[in-house]
């Protein structure tokens, strides 16, 4: 991931070094699918176990959907961070190139708070000057390399 990202900053013409990387999506992501789901399975119920199984899938789909549209970010990304920037890129998956530059934040001036849930880190970009957030979780598997971002920016 550190590659892919530090490829596609070179790209956009940017003479920086990457030190980590990870995936993260919009914050409220894993929730809104869950509720959604829940939601779905209960309307779908009402026509049984074939309904039920659809409306969990439907919801599950919807509800994350819905969320990452409200975000303004796109619903996967991969986050890099520089000793002096952070980094968001659209991307499909951990494995993917980055295909837009959605963010670009200078590290200075730029607080990074971590809320640790069950299944996910949300990590909060806060601006100083202004307030702006940047609100993204990180899943706990290790595979995404989430919590290697957020050891980098809370050090």
């Amino acid at each position: 991931m550190v590659e892919l990202v530090q490829d596609a900053v070179k790209a956009q013409g940017i003479d920086d070094t990457i030190v980590a990387a990870g995936q993260f999506e919009p914050r409220g992501h894993t929730g809104s699918a869950f509720a959604g789901g829940l939601i779905g399975g209960e309307i779908g119920g009402e026509f049984g176990n074939l309904g039920d199984a659809i409306g969990t899938v439907g919801g599950f789909a919807a509800g994350h959907r819905v969320n990452d549209a409200a975000s303004g970010l796109p619903a996967e990304m991969l986050v890099g961070v520089s000793d002096t920037t952070v980094y968001g890129f659209a991307a499909r998956s951990r494995r993917s190139e980055p295909t837009a530059l959605v963010f670009k934040l200078p590290r200075s001036g730029l607080t990074a708070k971590v809320h640790q849930r069950v299944n996910v880190r949300v990590l909060e970009l806060i601006e100083e000057a202004s307030g702006s957030r940047v609100e993204l979780e990180g899943n706990r598997i290790p595979l995404t390399h989430s919590k290697d971002v957020i050891n980098v920016l809370t050090e």
